[in-house]
């Protein structure tokens, strides 16, 4: 069945499409009714039914015919180490943590933060709860004090798990430091313990009766089984929170069983993986990608993932190759941004390794220029397949699905609706437009199983961030600007509140980065709007060059990129300053730190450094803003 046929069948007949789907998976009790639509736009998935993600994504293996295959495979480019666990090994670490958890109390339902590096332990943390029936929310291991504070206050965590320290480019972070402060800024008292790995990277601080030992906890409970905790498909596997645009993140709350099926089925639909095959998401567990294709996919699907704890750039821009060398890659998951940087690179970096064993480039997060992709797939010479989705999904809406049928691809475009997503571009007033033009990308109901239940405790928030947003219409708001083409493919603009108004003008910043990428020595380009005088605002272009540009060579660069714009997009577009600069600010998560950049550029005050950027450390933002004064 190809791609065609199989989308219409999860449109118009999503009980019998999933629930067939379902069947692969292991169920305590079989569902009642595949899908429950009576309180739209909550809807619910399998109900009745109940499960385990832990016993899915690990146990049926374990206890099966993969007991001795790769399942976790950790390098750390900053430590130098690594390990292999088998399925077996894994199920034998998650059991022993799970008995700790049990021990301190932790209970089906609650919540345990998990606030660490990217080590075994944090995945070992993640199936522990899933195994008990609590409900994680992990937490990126670079996020500030506040950050952190204002989760612990929104999810009233009785546990958290955490490391004395994380590393990035061989430098510490404190974070068993910074879990002490935000404790100490959070309003709730919640917390009765704090679990803590000590990998003897920092010093850290222990409050006797509260943090506890990791490695002494294990010796005295670990060696006790427990068993999984059958909960209902529709109880919450975790919350993962997103930048919310009044200052207060966003608590997405994941089911149990939808999630399970929709991601299961991807790991075959979408990204074609199987037996035989190693799945690298270079994400981190922080991200929705990571917990959705580090953990839960991989794993459910039986096939080994890597876990990196390190940077594309680091110690050298041979790194990642070096890994897809060692482990006998066969997918890599990762962000443009990461592309992009290292794009800038010579190409020896990535001939000095042998990558044969790669398949498929997968790519998502922010949109994959066309440029890029040419890059890409030139120099990796696999097939490289952009799609499209949010935090909120869970995993792809939009996506070319190569274990289906190899769509045409469309450089620059993350091709169609994934299987059950009923997507279309609308005005503000939530009507359909003609194919070609710019509006809002929008889902109609019923979301597909795996997209978000609700918000953490904010059900009224739910209905308005992201279903009110057409008077007298029951949309999902993606809060993306797309276009829909002749063909049916979809083109992301960005997000809508990354547009600029020049002289009246609505100008989409990606379309004007799109145009800058194409030059043959530009490696990364950002525009931002700035305050401009006559024209309200005016368009600003930074961009990183190719490492064989010489300075002298940057003024008639910086013309041609004008007249490129001018001639693509139109006069009103071309750009009022071009600035080069040695790297583009960004969050952990590969977002331009826009604000930032604005700020610098116009003089304004910074403000609090802690929250001007929602995902990125105070240090990382005080690092930019220094760069960026020098560079600009």
């Amino acid at each position: 069945m190809g791609y065609a046929e199989q989308y219409r069948r999860s449109i118009e007949d999503p009980e019998g499409y999933w629930g067939e789907l379902a069947e692969a998976l292991h169920w305590y009790r079989r569902w009642d009714a595949v899908l429950d639509a009576s309180k739209a736009p909550f809807y619910r998935w399998f109900v009745g039914g109940e499960t385990n993600l832990c016993y899915n994504a690990v146990d049926r293996h374990a206890l099966g015919a993969r007991r001795g295959q790769a399942a976790l495979i950790w390098e750390s480019a900053e430590t130098g180490q690594s390990r292999t666990l088998t399925f077996f090994e894994l199920y034998r670490e998650v059991n022993r943590l799970a008995a700790v958890f049990r021990a301190l109390g932790v209970a089906k339902g609650e919540r345990v933060i998990i606030y660490m590096p990217m080590v075994p332990e944090a995945i070992f943390a993640m199936l522990a709860c899933a195994r008990l029936g609590a409900i994680h929310s992990v937490v990126f291991g670079g996020f500030s004090i506040s950050s952190l504070a204002t989760r612990i206050d929104d999810a009233s965590p009785t546990l958290i798990v955490t490391a004395d320290a994380g590393m990035r480019k061989g430098l510490p972070v404190p974070l068993k430091e910074i879990v002490d402060q935000s404790l100490e800024a959070a309003t709730v008292e919640s917390v009765r313990h704090v679990l803590v790995l000590n990998r003897g990277l920092a010093p850290m601080a222990m409050r006797e009766g509260r943090d506890l030992d990791w490695a002494e906890q294990l010796k005295e409970h670990g060696g006790k089984s427990v068993e999984p905790v059958p909960v209902a498909s529709t109880d919450p596997s975790y919350i993962l929170y997103t930048s919310g645009t009044t200052g207060k993140p966003k608590g997405v709350v994941r089911d149990t069983g939808g999630y399970m099926v929709a991601l299961h089925a991807s790991m075959s639909q979408i990204y074609a993986c199987g037996d035989g095959d190693v799945y690298w998401s270079t994400s981190d567990i922080g991200w929705v990608v990571g917990h959705s294709y580090i953990v839960y996919g991989p794993l459910l699907k039986g096939v080994p993932t890597v876990v990196y704890e390190g940077r594309p750039d680091h110690p050298d821009p041979g790194v990642w190759w070096r890994v897809i060398e060692k482990y006998g890659v066969t997918h890599v998951f990762t962000a443009p941004t990461a592309l992009r940087a290292l794009r800038k690179f010579p190409e020896q970096w990535m001939r000095s390794a042998d990558i044969s064993s790669l398949k498929l480039l997968f790519a998502a997060g922010e949109p994959l220029d066309a440029p890029t992709y040419e890059w890409a797939r030139a120099t990796l010479g696999v097939p490289v397949i952009d799609h499209y989705w949010q935090t909120e999904s869970g995993w792809s809406m939009l996506t070319n699905p190569v274990g289906v049928e190899l769509l045409p691809v469309k450089p620059g475009s993350p091709t169609r609706p994934a299987f059950g997503h009923r997507l279309e571009v609308v005005d503000a007033d939530g009507n359909p437009i003609p194919r070609g033009e710019k509006g809002f990308l929008v889902d109609h109901g019923p979301l597909p199983p795996g997209m978000l239940m609700t918000l953490w405790n904010d059900d009224e928030r739910y209905l308005q961030s992201y279903w009110s947003h057409f008077q007298g219409k029951l949309l999902y708001m993606s809060g993306d600007y797309a276009i829909q083409d002749e063909d049916g493919y979809f083109w992301m603009l960005g997000r809508a509140d990354e547009v600029l108004n020049v002289s009246g003008h609505r100008l989409g910043t990606r379309e004007i980065e799109e145009v800058i990428s194409g030059h043959p020595a530009v490696a990364e380009t950002a525009v931002i709007g700035v305050r401009h005088e006559v024209k309200g605002e005016g368009v600003l272009v930074l961009a990183v060059l190719k490492q064989h540009i010489a300075p002298a060579d940057q003024d008639g660069v910086a013309r041609e990129i004008k007249q490129l714009v001018r001639e693509r997009i139109g006069p009103i577009a071309t750009p009022d300053a071009v600035h080069f600069v040695s790297m583009l600010p960004k969050t952990r998560s590969g977002k331009i730190m826009r604000r930032v950049i604005r700020a610098v550029y116009q003089g304004d005050t910074i403000g609090d450094l802690s929250t001007i950027e929602d995902d990125a450390t105070v240090e990382m933002v005080r690092e930019a803003v220094e760069l960026l004064k020098e560079d600009l």
